[in-house]
């Protein structure tokens, strides 16, 4: 037989609740990086660890071209011909993915275009100065190494390459719309092929340094119009000037 040690009268002992399954944490919400507001430039480097050259990286771009070397600088070739193209809204701006076959030759080096896309205002600085807007010439060289021509935008005459460009964007962001005719680059170039030179980064990250800039003296002319309709879809997308940190700048004389 059992004893029980309760006093009559005591009340039963209170049973201890279940103990509530603790809430799984919420991950917070990825930032994309972007031009302005949390993901803005002065983050780029805390966003994701691949995007910490954006913070201290020691070759970054863009820069304001300054106190330039000028010298005889080799002459660039460039080996442009029509090709078919496509257009892209990739978020951040628009982006032409052009075909096989327009070339750059420069430092004993041959570069092909992969695309060229648009920033407002110029990334670059000359002297302080601004652009209305700037083409980005990508290229790449069979090793990988990065070769970006900058051709400055400045307000004038419509530029029938910017037109073909806008005549085909795609309806909606991250789309890509096919032209059915070709694009011919020869014709983005400037008359007046003089350029400063200088070792910098790609401006959007990851910040990729080791990057070849060729950045052409003689702005080329668009329209009021022309950029009104990029101001439309991208009203600021310029990576703030970085800190040029003694690079050698070259320029044609």
């Amino acid at each position: 037989m059992r004893i029980s040690s309760r006093v009559p009268g005591d009340a039963p002992a209170a049973r201890k609740p279940a103990p509530r399954p603790r809430p799984e944490p919420v991950p917070a919400p990825e930032i994309h990086w972007n031009y302005t507001g949390e993901g803005g430039p002065a983050r780029w480097g805390a966003l994701r660890p691949e995007f910490g050259l954006c913070a201290r990286g020691q070759r970054q771009s863009p820069i304001d071209i300054r106190g330039g070397i000028a010298v005889d600088l080799e002459e660039i070739v460039f080996d442009y011909r029509p090709a078919g193209f496509a257009v892209l809204d990739n978020g951040h701006t628009v982006q032409v993915n052009v075909g096989p076959g327009n070339v750059i030759a420069v430092g004993g080096r041959r570069y092909e275009l992969q695309q060229f896309h648009f920033h407002r205002p110029s990334e670059e600085r000359i002297d302080g100065r601004q652009s209305e807007m700037v083409a980005h010439l990508v290229h790449r060289d069979p090793e990988g190494r990065l070769a970006v021509v900058a051709v400055l935008l400045q307000r004038g005459e419509e530029q029938p390459v910017v037109q073909s460009v806008w005549n085909n964007l795609p309806l909606e962001k991250h789309d890509e719309a096919r032209a059915s005719g070709a694009i011919d680059l020869a014709q983005l170039l400037p008359a007046d092929r003089g350029y400063y030179t200088y070792m910098g980064s790609l401006t959007t990250p990851p910040c990729t340094e080791g990057v070849l800039w060729i950045v052409m003296r003689q702005p080329v002319a668009v329209s009021q119009e022309q950029i009104d309709i990029f101001a439309r879809l991208y009203p600021m997308n310029a990576r703030p000037v970085q800190p040029s940190s003694g690079r050698l700048i070259k320029q044609s004389r």
